[in-house]
């Protein structure tokens, strides 16, 4: 058997990127399966060994790219927007029996099940960080600015919310207002919700009170797929909302570009904080 392949199904972001980037500095032949409307082959040119787009539901194509090129490992990174259900959907006949065969939509269950045809070729799936472990903080406050009694309190509500939220497999994201619930994330995405929520406080507040963003791993969390994600973007979106606390899971979020964001959170104020 082969080692020194990695298969890589790629949705949009950087996560997916730097995988294949640290993969290839490693010595890794990298052959990925891009999904349409979401990753970029431009991205892989110089460290991917063979880049494929596939429409959502072309999972007996996927599976014989995979094996046609010999990968028996394959990892799965990178957001697919949720309108690509819609717009990008296009199975094949092993899809098709695929999602016929679906008792439930909700993502665990999909992409648990996804997991299980690759099994049945021989493919298994390896943790959705592989290479990027140095990428999850440990518990602490990242930030120049410590977060207030206030605002730990909050951040411990929205902890506790944002949990209860992700094990009903709806988002892993939330903002609160101390005990109050301004906003979760659904299929619109991390960013979205904080814009959602920015807008939700001003129309709303009487007066000024701590507020946070909240992003966790689901309850059991299979690492094989679906890890919170935070990166630069995150912090752009809070400072264009307002917002200017921002706590995530310890040592089970990625944190893309950590330097560049902790630049940005003491440019902003911003209070960033793993818990």
């Amino acid at each position: 058997m082969t080692t020194n392949k990695i298969g890589l199904i790629a949705g949009e972001g950087k996560m997916p990127v730097y995988i294949a980037q640290k993969a290839a500095a490693k010595g890794y032949e990298v052959y990925v399966a891009g999904a349409k409307g979401n990753a970029k082959e431009e991205d892989y040119k110089d460290c991917a060994r063979v880049f494929k787009l596939f429409r959502l539901g072309q999972l007996g194509a996927g599976i014989r790219f995979f094996k046609e090129n010999g990968v028996t490992r394959v990892i799965m990174a990178g957001r697919v927007q949720h309108t690509s259900i819609f717009s990008n959907l296009m199975p094949d006949l092993r899809g098709a029996k695929f999602l016929a065969s679906l008792k439930n939509m909700q993502t665990k269950n999909i992409l648990s099940r996804v997991m299980d045809e690759f099994k049945k070729d021989g493919i298994e799936f390896e943790h959705s960080a592989l290479f990027l472990e140095d990428f999850m903080p440990a518990k602490g406050v990242l930030s120049a600015r410590r977060p207030t009694e206030e605002e730990t309190q909050t951040v411990a509500f929205g902890y506790k919310t944002a949990k209860a939220v992700a094990a009903l497999d709806i988002g892993l994201t939330c903002v609160v207002s101390q005990s109050a619930v301004i906003a979760v994330e659904g299929m619109e995405g991390t960013d979205r919700c904080i814009q959602r929520a920015g807008e939700l406080y001003r129309q709303s507040a009487e007066k000024k009170s701590s507020v946070a963003v909240v992003k966790v791993a689901r309850p059991n969390q299979d690492n094989r797929f679906d890890l919170p994600v935070i990166g630069k973007g995150t912090l752009e979106t809070m400072h264009q909302a307002g917002l200017h606390v921002l706590a995530f899971e310890a040592e089970k979020t990625l944190v893309l570009d950590l330097e560049d964001v902790i630049k940005l959170a003491d440019k902003y104020k911003i209070c960033v904080m793993a818990v």
